[in-house]
């Protein structure tokens, strides 16, 4: 699959480059920057939140066998 590299709009093939999608180490650590001094940010939650409160949690109890550490 072949995209642009979302830093420097190079095209980048899936198959090829083990960065994708970005085009080089360089962009993605530029692309990771960016995230962590906040320059991206998520504008909407992706669902409501007071949906949540009434949806309650759940427990799932596994009940696993046994080691035997002998």
């Amino acid at each position: 699959m072949i995209r642009n590299c979302p830093i420097c709009k190079r095209p980048v093939d899936s198959d090829r480059n083990r960065d994708f999608p970005f085009c080089s180490e360089r962009c993605r650590l530029l692309d990771l920057g960016a995230w962590s001094s906040e320059k991206y940010v998520v504008s909407e939650p992706i669902f409501d939140e007071e949906e949540l409160d009434g949806a309650g949690r759940k427990t799932v109890i596994l009940k696993l066998p046994e080691r035997d550490d002998s």
